[in-house]
């Protein structure tokens, strides 16, 4: 019987941005939560655990066991703590332009100065802040219709969800240690015009578990599945071919 599979999404976006994935694997059981202050979910929980335990109380109520994870940037973080707390619920792991390791104290404090701004101006200024990180240099030249959907996204949230998920991310624990307990397989992708999180921290994130295997995604940068769905798609599409002959 295929796996479920959980799609956990990226800051600050929404559950929204997996309606090409979702629609691609659609013969699956397929949750797609919306973390707290995000999408149709208000503000609440404020750390990356308390998200956890919003997803895993998710997987409870649809009779979700086991799932195969997806988690994209802060959608990876939210898997390590997942796997922190459950790891007898994660089948497998499709980590996609995140890293294990935590902020250094330069990001640390751009988190902290972002949610103080946010507070106090909302997210109007977000978008056009983000754009040019988050985005890679060929979506924002050829891909026009990929950018307006996320300055959409973007400038839909709501600002104390952003601001509470950025100081959740900038509190995050290091995962690195995790990684050598991961027993199930592990997929770190990566759009190979990703900046934020480069092709470097998603070999890092392979080369520490036992069964890794790094996948770079062309003409992408850090939201590679909005970027490019069919490659992400076909990517995440090989792997669960995988797991199911397993």
């Amino acid at each position: 019987m295929s796996l479920p599979i959980v799609f956990l999404h990226a800051f600050p976006l929404d559950a929204s941005m997996w309606l090409d994935q979702a629609s691609a694997v659609a013969d699956r059981t397929v949750l797609a939560p919306d973390f707290p202050g995000f999408g149709s979910r208000p503000a609440g929980p404020s750390s990356l655990d308390e998200f956890a335990d919003v997803v895993l109380a998710d997987m409870d109520a649809a009779g979700v066991e086991r799932a195969v994870v997806v988690g994209l940037s802060m959608g990876g973080y939210v898997a390590f703590r997942i796997h922190a707390k459950r790891p007898d619920r994660i089948a497998a792991l499709f980590l996609a332009d995140t890293r294990a390791g935590p902020d250094d104290e330069a990001g640390r404090k751009r988190r902290a100065d972002q949610a103080e701004r946010v507070r106090r101006e909302g997210v109007a200024w977000l978008a056009g802040a983000m754009i040019p990180g988050v985005l890679g240099e060929t979506t924002r030249s050829e891909r026009p219709e990929v950018v307006e959907r996320v300055r959409s996204l973007v400038s839909g949230a709501d600002p104390e969800g952003v601001a509470r998920a950025l100081l959740a991310m900038r509190d995050r624990p290091d995962s690195r240690p995790q990684l050598e307990r991961m027993d199930f397989p592990v997929v770190a992708a990566v759009g190979e015009e990703d900046t934020l999180t480069p092709p470097a921290e998603s070999q890092a994130i392979v080369d520490g578990v036992p069964q890794g295997r790094f996948v770079a995604i062309p003409g992408a940068g850090h939201l590679s599945s909005l970027e490019e769905p069919t490659r992400f798609n076909a990517a995440l599409g090989a792997f669960l071919a995988r797991l199911d002959r397993r």
